[in-house]
């Protein structure tokens, strides 16, 4: 393979590379039919054996529309903090909406915050949590009214928690209270469900679920597609991807928690206790449920074809309480930006919400390196170009060996084109004079190529930490750059890049085979097309790599060539 077709075969792979994701995303194999989810379906109905569990084991709700099961009236309650604006329903306390103060809708208009949580039909995502029992009158379920003490909260000035009670009264003196608790600068949320047994023991447990209907891919590109779909996470069974095809397709059914001990091989007899969380994620933002910890929890799903709405829940194990006594339910959920630092000390695992595929063992430190550039710099633009100069450095010596490749074989070149006019049609004897050549030369027709492919997962690992990172969402740069996360919108980094790309073949040397020449010559206007519509973050890390490159190559070009 000469020289020459290095970048073209780097730009095949490239393309390929976004065709395999979009494909992977539209028709991959489903992974929520793992053996270690499919160990827990089939052990779900038998591990919890407990007697309050197996009252309840049916008691799921199991539609997740709203059920008029009252003809009382409910209210919504305001919960506004330093980050977000809730809005809970005395009804079950589902929170209907949730608004991030920090995050607008479109970048042009920063007045116009994002509900990332919104009970609109179109959008309709909102997060449900209640108590199911044998005898569900005594447990308030997403359908029970609530009272609240006040319709509006705000977390003052100096206050660093702020907390919101809703009250329920069943039958026979059992009391609910449901309370959340917000804190300053935080988008995870403690929900407690404090149950007070009445005149008689009371028995049952507690589920969260989110509820959403699958949104529009109108707009969306190739380039910038990303995974929107259900989440579950446990030690025992990692990452499982649960998107809309699976709900609509078939129940999810998994215990996942304490119990995973017994799901395990036969010879295996130590077993951590692991905890998990459930959630539904889209570009740059999430929703998660996190249930009790040391607790063996069954996660379900729910489809309902005449409403489009699709379920992802977790159900915890049921509490016997004695009457007259008190315990809670706990619970957390998050809702806001995939803030990756935040999120692992939220919980673990829930930083992978940021998800960087399978280079994600490259993609994390490569982060980390972006944000200490923003750091020190303050822009997410300049951290983009000294993380691109930093990466360049790193492969400072793969590359030259790779330009001294390239430049010796543009330096022998006129000679190449010499024995093919010399030989014609006969390529054995051309391969076997070119062979001698490059002996005598000392030249690895191979040298160049090697040191690039090594290149290619960290740059395509860089793709995905521009392209995922909600940092970098309508960050702005310098001059028509206003926001990294959209396209250029005069398209002068794409054509920089493409005048670039041009250059650079300039330096390589020229391909004997006029097939290769043509394709050669439309590469830039091709990569310029394309570069028009990725995210200018993207193309300005191109546009940098690509004049780094030229330096370096000119100058090694250069040096070979007056040697």
């Amino acid at each position: 393979m000469g020289n020459h077709r290095i970048l073209l075969y780097f730009t095949l792979f490239f393309i390929t590379y976004l065709l395999w994701a979009e494909w992977q995303m539209d028709y991959g194999p489903r992974v929520v039919t793992s053996v270690s989810v499919q160990q827990g379906i089939a052990a779900s109905d038998t591990a919890i054996t407990t007697p309050e569990a197996s009252l309840v084991m049916d008691a799921l709700p199991i539609k997740t529309e709203d059920q008029e099961t009252t003809t009382e009236a409910s209210q919504r309650i305001q919960i506004i903090t330093d980050v977000v604006d809730f809005e809970i329903d005395t009804r079950g306390g589902d929170v209907r909406r949730v608004t991030l103060r920090n995050y607008a809708v479109h970048a042009d208009q920063p007045e116009i915050k994002l509900d990332l949580l919104s009970d609109e039909n179109a959008a309709y995502h909102v997060a449900q949590s209640g108590l199911v029992s044998i005898d569900q009158a005594s447990a308030p379920n997403h359908n029970a009214i609530y009272k609240a003490e006040q319709t509006v909260y705000r977390l003052g000035e100096g206050v660093n928690e702020l907390s919101v009670p809703l009250h329920w009264t069943g039958p026979d003196g059992v009391k609910v209270t449901k309370l959340f608790t917000f804190r300053r600068g935080e988008y995870d949320v403690d929900v407690e469900h404090r149950v007070t047994a009445g005149q008689k023991d009371w028995s049952g447990n507690q589920y969260m679920q989110l509820v959403r209907k699958r949104p529009s891919e109108e707009g969306e590109s190739m380039f910038i597609r990303t995974y929107t779909g259900g989440v579950v996470f446990n030690q025992e069974i990692k990452y499982v991807k649960v998107d809309f095809d699976d709900l609509a397709e078939e129940n999810l059914k998994a215990e996942i928690g304490a119990d995973m001990c017994l799901n395990q091989k036969p010879g295996v007899k130590d077993c951590e206790l692991q905890d998990g969380w459930l959630a539904m994620i889209q570009h740059y933002f999430l929703a998660a449920w996190i249930p009790e910890h040391d607790a063996s929890n069954l996660y379900y799903s729910r489809y309902n074809a005449e409403t489009g709405q699709y379920s992802l829940g977790a159900r915890t194990p049921a509490k016997r309480i004695v009457a007259g006594e008190t315990a809670d339910f706990r619970s957390r959920l998050v809702v806001g930006p995939k803030l990756q630092y935040a999120l692992e000390e939220i919980e673990p695992g829930l930083e992978l919400t940021v998800d960087y595929g399978i280079l994600t063992i490259i993609a994390k430190p490569l982060f980390w390196v972006l944000d200490y550039f923003h750091g020190w710099l303050d822009n997410w633009g300049w951290a983009i170009i000294f993380l691109t100069i930093s990466v360049k450095a790193v492969f400072y010596k793969l590359s030259e060996m790779s330009y001294k490749s390239m430049a010796k074989m543009r330096k022998v070149a006129p000679r190449l084109k010499l024995m093919k006019e010399q030989y014609g049609d006969d390529r054995q004897a051309m391969s076997k004079a070119m062979m001698e050549m490059y002996k005598r030369e000392k030249i690895n027709p191979m040298g160049g190529c090697f040191p690039i492919l090594v290149q290619i997962p960290v740059f395509i690992s860089l793709y995905w930490v521009l392209l995922e990172s909600v940092e970098m969402r309508h960050a702005p740069f310098i001059l028509w750059i206003d926001n990294l996360s959209a396209m250029d919108p005069y398209f002068v980094l794409p054509v920089i890049m493409g005048v670039s790309m041009f250059i650079q073949q300039k330096l390589n040397p020229a391909p004997i085979d006029p097939v290769q020449q043509k394709v050669f010559q439309i590469m830039p206007f091709a990569f310029t097309i394309m570069f028009a519509f990725f995210p200018s973050g993207l193309v300005l890390y191109w546009v940098v790599n690509n004049l780094l490159s030229i330096a370096q190559q000119w100058v090694i070009t250069r040096r070979i060539e007056n040697s």
